[in-house]
């Protein structure tokens, strides 16, 4: 470990495969020790995972950092969005956690819409209109399908709020992650009391709300490789920490390449969106972050390759073969009944021209979303930021370039839900906005791939296939 020159922070990543740890120079932003550990995720009809695996991945890439994190003298977490994790009197998890991409809840989400009154009272008041990530829609189906799991819950947290809490003993969460569930209300920035009556969840069983740059607790000592006492900062949700770690400013638009894809910019206008594309999240800072999430990107894409049996990156171009990977369902578009959709096969169709039309059904579905997300005066020739696992493959970079007709840079810096919680953490210790912190530490910096012709004929086939296939990909599996 080389030498640090001011205060030494931990940034923590707990996604949806695994956990990362980074131990972060608060001066330079140097990467001076990191560590990572995976996690296990059901398939089939729900996404789950045991929040103790959590836990134990977060102690296993921490004891990988070795003596850099015993010299931490502040912790954030970063943490996948809208899981459901319930929890016994003793702290312990009663089941396995729902996670973001567990779309069994679409029923009770449309029921939910309606009893409240529709869309838009669900925007004007959550600033978002819930689909079956958000974290509302899996307690009701939870109430509805193991009610002896809710009997037996005496806390409610999000993923990032369990991680948190084992650190400090202290229930806490932020407004970041706290907009994602359905239960608060970014109007009044607040736990709304109605919709926790409709879904029968006591307030009393949530976290409290920490605000940004208050102090979550201090570190309560155990088996981890902090010292007792060590400052704990709010953490946040996923996309709230990777704004963190660009060190965004209002109106940039960020699409990330994960196993969902997102686009968002931060906004200093709360977001209020009707047709539920956008979810009018808050960020980690006291902004708004609108943003649009799909559940079909880099796995899918990756799933269509293995398929085929060709490398990720093989694509061609040419021919008229579309395909919407949607292999999970989706959320952007709002089908979570769908399956995969592939139109347009011949006989001259080459795999790779295959492969090609997923890339183009997965950025499709980001892209269409954009134009919602930014703001009026946003600045159209302003580049993408394209961040997350497959910003750094080729064929991704290419398929962004070609979908959007704008310049895209891709930024140096790799691990931005962590580096933006170890900024948030190093803002703690310096009364620094973190945001600004991660613009001293250059995360964002990186090449720009300049603009290419837009290909509106590829658009405007895909938008066709999704318009006529509308009823077939909405129809659900037990439908004749």
């Amino acid at each position: 470990m080389s030498a640090a020159e001011g205060p030494l922070v931990v940034g923590v990543d707990s996604s949806t495969q695994s956990t990362k740890a980074l131990v972060v120079d608060t001066a330079t932003g140097q990467i001076v020790a990191s560590g990572q550990a995976p996690h296990t995720v059901t398939s089939g009809a729900g996404r789950e995972s045991d929040p103790e695996q959590w836990w134990s991945a977060l102690c296993e890439a921490l004891r990988q950092c070795g003596d850099a994190a015993h010299e931490a003298a502040a912790v954030s977490i970063g943490g996948q969005q809208h899981g459901l994790v319930t929890l016994d009197a003793q702290g312990r998890p009663v089941r396995p956690a729902m996670l973001w991409n567990d779309v069994r809840s679409a029923p009770q989400a449309q029921r939910l819409i309606e009893e409240l009154g529709g869309p838009k009272v669900w925007a004007d008041r959550f600033g978002s209109v819930p689909g079956a990530s958000f974290t509302v829609t899996k307690w009701a189906w939870l109430a509805e399908h193991e009610p002896e799991a809710v009997r037996a819950t005496a806390a409610v947290r999000l993923p990032h709020d369990y991680l948190t809490e084992r650190l400090t003993g202290t229930g806490t969460t932020d407004r970041g992650d706290a907009s994602g569930t359905g239960w608060w209300s970014s109007a009044g920035e607040s736990y709304d009391e109605e919709i926790l009556g409709r879904v029968g969840l006591d307030p009393a069983l949530l976290p409290t709300v920490v605000r940004p740059g208050e102090v979550a607790g201090t570190v309560r000592g155990g088996d981890l490789p902090f010292a007792k006492g060590t400052l704990v900062a709010p953490g946040t949700g996923d996309n709230a920490a990777a704004a963190l770690g660009l060190g965004l400013r209002p109106g940039t638009p960020v699409l990330s390449l994960g196993t969902s894809g997102t686009v968002y910019a931060v906004s200093q206008r709360r977001p209020a969106d009707p047709s539920g594309t956008v979810a009018g999240f808050a960020d980690a800072r006291g902004d708004w972050l609108p943003l649009a999430c799909t559940l079909n990107c880099t796995l899918a894409v990756d799933r269509v390759a293995a398929l085929l049996g060709i490398d990720r990156q093989a694509v061609e171009p040419g021919g008229s073969v579309t395909l919407l990977p949607y292999l999970d369902g989706e959320r952007t578009p709002n089908l979570p009944n769908a399956s995969g959709l592939l139109h347009g096969l011949r006989h001259d169709t080459t795999p790779g021209q295959l492969l090609q039309a997923a890339y183009d059904g997965a950025v499709h579905s980001l892209l269409g979303a954009l134009e919602l997300v930014l703001d009026e005066d946003a600045d159209p020739t302003a580049p993408l930021l394209l961040i997350g696992g497959g910003a750094r493959g080729t064929a991704w970079q290419q398929t962004v370039r070609r979908l959007s007709g704008r310049a895209v840079q891709i930024p140096e810096a790799k691990e931005l839900v962590a580096l933006g919680a170890a900024a948030q953490a190093a803002g703690l210790l310096t009364g620094e906005d973190p945001a600004a912190v991660a613009r001293r530490w250059g995360t964002a910096q990186g090449p720009v791939l300049e603009p290419v012709e837009r290909d509106e004929a590829a658009l405007g086939r895909i938008s066709g296939v999704l318009s006529d296939a509308a009823a077939l990909l909405d129809r659900r599996p037990d439908a004749s």
